[in-house]
């Protein structure tokens, strides 16, 4: 089983950019589809973006589109969040997920979360 390791979160004005990183351990990281999701204080769990496990495809939710970038490495065993533009509504803990597979709106069959990296945005 896979294990993930977010870095990059932090506290960032309205308008500016963090990049979120995830790194896997295993060598069998490229087999997977890669995906975020955010959780806000009283909210549901949220659906970020994916990545299948070579980067062909990438899926992002409604409120980021446009504004989010989602890659990988497989030679680093790397996933990346590229956050641009962000807006207070942002704020949240991102997570980063290990599927087997990808989809708008979802990654199927997670096998392995991260253990999530803040992210707050100032007004």
């Amino acid at each position: 089983q896979v294990q993930l390791v977010e870095s990059g979160g932090g506290l960032v004005q309205a308008g500016g950019s963090l990049r979120l990183s995830c790194a896997a351990s295993g060598r069998t990281f490229r087999s997977y589809a890669m995906g975020w999701y955010r959780q806000a204080p009283g909210k549901e769990r949220e659906f970020v973006a994916a990545i299948n496990w070579s980067s062909s495809n990438t899926y992002y939710g409604d409120s980021v589109k446009g504004r989010f970038t989602i890659s990988r490495d497989n030679a680093k065993n790397t996933v990346y969040l590229q956050t641009n533009n962000l807006k207070p509504e942002d704020t949240a803990v991102y997570y980063c997920v290990a599927g087997l597979g990808a989809r708008q709106g979802v990654v199927t069959d997670i096998r392995s979360w991260g253990q999530g990296t803040q992210v707050t945005v100032s007004s």
